[in-house]
């Protein structure tokens, strides 16, 4: 399992060829690109040219760390058809730049809308038909989250989603704090989903359900907004033992193709502390639950 950080905390204080060597001096080992106004913006046309791509590489070379991952957000599932072929189009180029990278994960969002879910899941398959020929002949593997507000929110839903592409090289993701909108229970996730769960992003949420659905309050009632947090390990609801414990039987944890990431975003001014102790509690986690494993 690659252990990584997504250094989006990070975006106003250091450039984008600094995140290698940061990442380092936070003691990671691997890193994961997120949309990034000089690499891959949210929604939009990549913006890195082959030399930066190149400078890139180079820059995690030279400060021993990795690219675990590369995180696309791009409207692949949009209704709206112009929307939809430029994110197809934007895929291409961001495909491109993942494998120039010499890296084999990616891992996205459906998008679309959820009050027009139909017309968005045929907009996802349409896209899927354009872009799995290349998808597979480089080889790249696409793991998705059904992010709140996509037009697949529910984690069992999500898989039945990507299991009809029929195709081994797109996957699950888990994002920790995206539990309570997923509905399903995270243990029947991870069954549902086996040896397709590839990458985990690890930060904590309140439950919005809890306190008679009080837990946090959005005004008018009854507005449609999904709220969650990205907080760090302990400071919401998720279930810490039952999520490794999870990854555990599911063989996440012993995988060498797994990707699992500090994806804290909620406390920029204390990003470096967060940070190390995100990277403590998922080594530590990960050790003992390997170690309850053996014991039993």
């Amino acid at each position: 399992m690659k252990i990584a950080l997504d250094p989006t905390p990070f975006h106003s204080t250091h450039s984008l060829l600094e995140f290698p060597q940061l990442a380092a001096d936070l003691g990671y080992e691997y890193l994961q690109l997120t949309p990034h106004a000089d690499f891959l913006p949210f929604f939009n046309h990549p913006k890195a040219d082959d030399q930066l791509v190149a400078d890139l590489r180079a820059a995690c070379r030279d400060a021993g760390v990795q690219i675990a991952s590369v995180l696309p957000v791009l409207r692949w599932s949009s209704p709206d058809p112009d929307a939809r072929e430029a994110a197809v189009r934007y895929w291409k180029r961001a495909i491109r730049m993942t494998v120039d990278l010499g890296v084999q994960q990616m891992n996205t969002e459906f998008q679309g809308r959820p009050e027009r879910a139909e017309e968005s899941e045929r907009a996802f398959y349409r896209s899927m038909e354009e872009l799995l020929p290349l998808i597979e002949r480089e080889d790249v593997h696409i793991a998705i989250d059904p992010h709140p507000d996509d037009f697949v929110e529910q984690g069992l839903a999500a898989w039945r989603v990507i299991r009809g592409v029929n195709s081994p090289n797109l996957g699950f993701a888990y994002v920790a704090p995206h539990t309570f909108h997923m509905e399903d229970e995270p243990l029947e996730i991870m069954a549902a989903v086996g040896d397709r769960l590839r990458v985990v992003h690890v930060a904590d949420t309140m439950d919005h359900h809890r306190s008679h659905g009080l837990r946090y309050i959005t005004n008018p009632p009854g507005n449609a907004a999904r709220v969650h947090q990205h907080l760090k390990v302990g400071d919401g609801d998720v279930d810490w033992d039952e999520f490794f414990g999870g990854l555990a039987t599911n063989g996440f944890l012993d995988r060498e193709d797994s990707v699992m990431v500090s994806s804290v975003f909620a406390e920029n001014e204390n990003a470096l502390e967060v940070s190390r102790y995100q990277l403590e509690q998922m080594r530590e986690r990960s050790a003992a639950v390997r170690k309850a494993e053996v014991q039993a």
